[in-house]
């Protein structure tokens, strides 16, 4: 049953169902028309800089803090009728932590394994975290939608393993120490313009796309200024909706262009930094954290 928002905002008992379930979905904020517009500066930005002689692969700068780079995620990102509904959970206050994109080619075996976004990120077992995962293709079962584990926002940061597994789109293929029966998995499907939102610790994953489509997802990251880095020297955030009285994150410009000079240098400063905690740790290094 698709969320029917109040004046573009969350009815009171969506929001208590978000932290009731730690997830929330399907909440409609593009019409198929932006959905389609979305999409279409995704494909063109990659036909136009695959082989632009970008100094990491094109890949890399999709996958993790695509907002420095690219303009036209920023406006996706600051899009009000995304901030709309983020401010029912987070408030009026809100930051882009990260934005990106996790696509899976139509026929292929890419997968994200079961696990905790907030695992490696050095910000703690947090609640003022959200993320929208906006559906710029169909995300369907056949597609390899996210499946939610209800209630499981409620447990702390649970031991993960890493997999470093060529076919999972995660910076080590985390994968969490848990049996999950398929039974207690949500198969989170949505439409073009169509967004889920979910908790920092809800175990959640996807399987391959079986489809003839790319299953595109659009992902936000959106933080509340109050939290802080605990792990690494300096984090990193842009400015989204009202104010940061904590100065708690390097406050980042959007960029004026695609791969702009000063922006790919900005990108990898907080590559570098953003690598001392996602791989602190690990037992070797992946394209995204090189």
């Amino acid at each position: 049953m698709t969320i029917k928002l109040e004046n573009g905002r969350l009815p009171d008992e969506d929001v208590a169902r978000y932290w009731r379930d730690g997830f929330l979905f399907p909440v409609p904020v593009f019409s198929a028309a932006e959905a389609a517009a979305a999409r279409a500066s995704l494909e063109d930005m990659e036909r136009d800089w695959l082989d632009a002689g970008l100094p990491l692969p094109l890949n890399t700068y999709k996958r993790v803090n695509a907002q420095v780079v690219m303009p036209f995620l920023v406006d996706i990102a600051r899009h009000p009728a995304i901030l709309d509904v983020v401010e029912g959970i987070l408030g009026p206050d809100t930051l882009i932590y990260a934005a990106e994109f996790f696509i899976k080619e139509p026929r292929t075996a890419s997968i994200v394994s079961m696990h905790q976004d907030l695992t490696y990120w050095g910000l703690g077992a947090i609640d003022g975290l959200v993320t929208a995962w906006l559906a710029l293709s169909p995300a369907t079962i056949a597609s390899g939608c996210m499946d939610f584990v209800r209630g499981s926002h409620k447990q702390p940061i649970l031991p993960h393993e890493d997999t470093f597994d060529a076919n999972n789109l995660l910076s080590r293929g985390q994968e969490v120490k848990v049996d999950i029966a398929d039974e207690d998995k949500t198969s989170i499907t949505l439409k073009p313009g169509e967004m889920s939102l979910h908790h920092g610790l809800t175990i959640h994953g996807s399987g391959p796309n079986g489809s003839d489509d790319r299953r595109i997802g659009c992902v936000i990251r959106y933080v509340r200024p109050d939290m802080e880095q605990l792990v690494g020297a300096n984090d990193y955030a842009m400015a989204a909706r009202g104010e940061d009285r904590y100065g708690n994150f390097v406050h980042t410009p959007a960029p004026n262009s695609l791969f702009a000079p000063e922006a790919l240098d900005l990108y990898d400063e907080m590559r570098a930094e953003q690598a001392k905690v996602m791989m602190r740790d690990a037992k070797k290094s992946t394209e995204i954290y090189s």
